[in-house]
């Protein structure tokens, strides 16, 4: 009279999917702010007379480009 229900196996792979899915999601966010603290650790220890080159250069204030 009573059976035992059966397993949905469809349950288990839209699971698995999910979990999937959030992995990706969490380890390209993790490595999208691993690279910005890199970056910005590379670009404050830029020295200051080498910014200063590229904005006070000889054609900076001529406009070299135009």
């Amino acid at each position: 009279m009573n059976e035992p229900r059966k397993k949905n196996p469809t349950f288990g792979i839209a699971v698995f999917i999910v979990v999937v899915v959030l992995m990706v999601i969490g380890t390209v966010a993790y490595n999208a702010t691993k690279e910005k603290r890199e970056f910005d650790q590379q670009s404050t220890s830029m020295p200051k007379a080498a910014s200063l080159t590229t904005t006070t250069g000889p054609n900076a204030a001529t406009g070299a480009s135009q």
